[in-house]
C-alpha cells in the first residue's frame, strides 16, 4: 500500500518560512517523481513543484520560482519543501503527490495522494 505522510504545515506571518515533509512508503521510488501541490478555498488544486526520485531534477510552478525549494532524502524516503519569503497567497493546503516518471505538475496525472498540511500565511 503507496502512503504518503505530509507534516510541517502551520500559521506564519508574510515573509517567514516553512519546511514541508513528506515520507513516502510502498513504492520503489527510483521511477517515479514526488511533488507538491496545493489547494485554496474555491481555486483548482495547483502544482507548485516536483522532484524526480532518480536523478533530482526539479520542476516549479512560476508562482514559487525563487521562493520554494524541493529536495530529497532517498535514503528516508523522504521529501521536503523549503518555503521562504511566503505570502498570503500562498495560503492553501498543500499536498504530497506521486508522479510516474517525470514531473508534469498536472493534477489529473497524480497517482498517489497524500491527506494534505495545512499552510496559513497572514498578512
Amino acid at each position: 500500500e503507496v502512503q504518503l505522510v505530509e507534516s510541517g504545515g502551520g500559521l506564519v506571518q508574510a515573509g517567514g518560512s516553512l519546511r514541508l515533509s513528506c515520507v513516502a512508503s510502498g513504492l520503489t521510488f527510483d521511477d517515479y517523481a514526488i511533488g507538491w501541490f496545493r489547494q485554496a478555498p474555491g481555486k483548482e488544486r495547483e502544482g507548485v513543484a516536483c522532484i524526480t526520485y532518480n536523478d533530482g531534477r526539479t520542476t516549479y510552478a512560476d508562482s514559487v520560482k525563487g521562493r520554494f525549494t524541493i529536495s530529497r532524502d532517498n535514503a528516508k524516503n523522504t521529501v521536503y519543501l523549503q518555503m521562504s519569503a511566503l505570502k498570503p497567497e500562498d495560503t492553501a493546503l498543500y499536498y504530497c503527490a506521486i508522479e510516474s516518471l517525470s514531473c508534469t505538475l498536472i493534477a489529473s496525472l497524480v497517482e498517489y495522494w497524500g491527506q494534505g498540511t495545512q499552510v496559513t500565511v497572514s498578512s
